[in-house]
């Protein structure tokens, strides 16, 4: 027996605003999602658990959140292509300067990965960053299964994070981000990279080439992060170049603006499931 996830319709407020592609992303983002059966969804279902006892335990849910995100961070709204297709337990993609650390992910992941073959990689590390957001206190993210995995990522579509904030334009436009769904996504820092006991609110210079410390507890899916940024804080702007993300929280006409009021700080970012259809089934 088999039976498609239902989608969930996306608020306005959090939909991509190009406008030539806006319709292709709103559909995709409330398309009927592919088929599985039930075995498959339960094994969704163990391997949440499993996930969960593991992220607990080696306090790594900012890791795993970085891990889903960077999977799903290829895609390309014109050509509907790249997205989380699994590639991440590449060697070769691991290797790519804004992927480093993340083979710390993936280690951690496969023993659990093992005792569930029926699942794909992508849906896989996809489920992580979910368990992550909700092992700390962030908002429930709708899964969705079915995503197929592909023997190879697109290459150089993650942002360069020495580039500034035109740079984070330019690439966040290829996914039909605007500048207050960049100002979003960065609120994921909130969730700073940690392993194990290393989880100490920090960049890590190997991993991301910044070291320094974004919130005071890294385990927490709090509005901290934003704080920081809407005091000024030195340390978040300069290693961030973000001046733009800074102007689009605080800019006083800004529809973001007024969503910083009224749903926390756009605490949405954990569910860039609901903001990004890459991190979804396209």
């Amino acid at each position: 027996m088999t039976r498609s996830t239902q989608a969930t319709p996306i608020p306005s407020l959090f939909l991509p605003s190009c406008a030539s592609d806006r319709s292709v992303v709103t559909s995709a983002m409330v398309k009927a999602y592919p088929t599985v059966s039930e075995d498959y969804l339960k094994a969704v279902d163990k391997a949440k658990r499993k996930l969960r006892g593991l992220i607990a335990e080696k306090n790594c849910a900012p890791l795993m959140l970085r891990l889903a995100w960077h999977s799903a961070g290829t895609f390309d709204v014109s050509t509907k292509t790249g997205g989380p297709f699994g590639t991440m337990k590449n060697p070769a993609e691991q290797a790519h300067g804004a992927n480093a650390g993340l083979e710390i992910a993936v280690r951690l992941l496969e023993p659990i990965k093992e005792q569930f073959p029926t699942l794909s990689y992508a849906d896989f590390y996809q489920l992580a960053g979910v368990v992550a957001v909700e092992v700390t206190g962030g908002p429930d993210v709708p899964f969705h299964p079915g995503r197929q995995d592909k023997p190879e990522p697109p290459q150089g579509r993650l942002p360069d994070a020495t580039q500034g904030s035109d740079h984070l334009i330019q690439v966040f436009s290829t996914q039909c981000l605007s500048d207050q769904d960049i100002a979003a996504l960065s609120g994921g820092h909130t969730l700073v990279s940690g392993i194990v006991q290393l989880a100490s609110g920090r960049c890590h210079k190997d991993r991301c080439g910044f070291e320094g410390a974004w919130t005071s507890n890294p385990l927490i899916f709090d509005k901290s992060y934003f704080k920081k940024l809407l005091s000024g804080a030195s340390a978040i702007l300069t290693m961030l170049g973000a001046s733009t993300l800074f102007h689009a929280i605080t800019n006083p006409n800004a529809e973001a603006s007024r969503a910083l009021a009224t749903v926390g700080f756009l605490l949405w970012v954990g569910g860039v499931a609901l903001l990004l259809p890459a991190f979804m089934v396209v």
